[in-house]
Parts: structure tokens; sequence; C-alpha cells
């Protein structure tokens, strides 16, 4: 089942069942994903944007709960961030399985060796490489830190 019709199948299936945290959270994906595709539109994509950029998307979701939820708790807002915490479990349930430590070492490694990068310049086509590959499951942010770790090594 593609990712879209998932998301459509459980945003009834929560309409169905009253689930409203996860209701309201499924109609912010599918407000997302349309604002994305109004965008490729008018790029001259007809189609929308593809599942690589949903699940950047769906990433780039969860990194925004991940970081409202530390905030909220910083400012002592316990029930704001465990309704942030819930929206990201809501969400990964769409997302792939992310990556371990030592797999997405292993995929900087295959990635470094396959392009043959040797110095910082190389960084752009190793990271463009990861994530056209791993979208939604490697942290790009902990992927630029071991690239760049390999490279300046």
């Amino acid at each position: 089942m593609a990712l879209r019709d998932e998301i459509s199948s459980s945003t009834k299936d929560a309409m169905k069942s009253k689930d409203a945290t996860r209701l309201a959270t499924l109609r912010l994906i599918t407000a997302a994903i349309k604002d994305r595709d109004i965008a490729a539109r008018a790029d001259d994509r007809c189609g929308g944007i593809d599942e690589t950029e949903i699940m950047s998307l769906l990433s780039k979701m969860v990194k925004q709960r991940e970081e409202s939820a530390k905030i909220y708790d910083e400012n002592n807002r316990p029930e704001l961030a465990e309704q942030e915490r819930s929206e990201i479990e809501i969400i990964r349930h769409f997302m792939p399985k992310p990556l371990t430590d030592a797999q997405m070492k292993s995929a900087v490694s295959a990635a470094i060796e396959k392009n043959g990068a040797t110095c910082l310049k190389d960084m752009g086509k190793i990271m463009g490489e990861l994530k056209q590959n791993y979208a939604g499951r490697m942290d790009m942010g902990k992927a630029g830190k071991l690239v760049r770790g390999h490279l300046c090594s």
C-alpha cells in the first residue's frame, strides 16, 4: 500500500474510532503533504511529491516535535511535552525503522567508498546519496558528523 493511501486509510480509521489525537496528527500530516504537493506543481511536477520526499517531511515533523517536547520539559509543561511525544509516535508509525548507530556507520563508510571521497569537498555528494537511499531512516545530522569525521581523519 502506498504511503499516501496508508495515511488516508488511517485517517478514516481514526475518525471511525473517534481517536481525536490520532486524527488531528494525521490531518496535520495530510495538510503538510498537500502543501508540498502544491509547491511541487509550481515546479512543473504535476504528480506532487514522491515517497522519498514524504519520508523526509515526516522526519522533519518528528524532529520539530522532539524539539518542542524538549522546550516544554524545560519550561515545566509536561502535559504539552507528552502531547508532542504522542504525535511523534503516530508519525513514526508511517516511517521505516531507523538505522542503528552501527548500521549508520557502515552506510556512511559504504557511501564514502563508493564515491571515492577523500576530502570535505566530497561531503555534499555523500550526503546527497545518503538522503536518497536512507530518507526517513537516518538522522542526517548524525550522518553529517560521521561523514565529516571520516573525511577529516
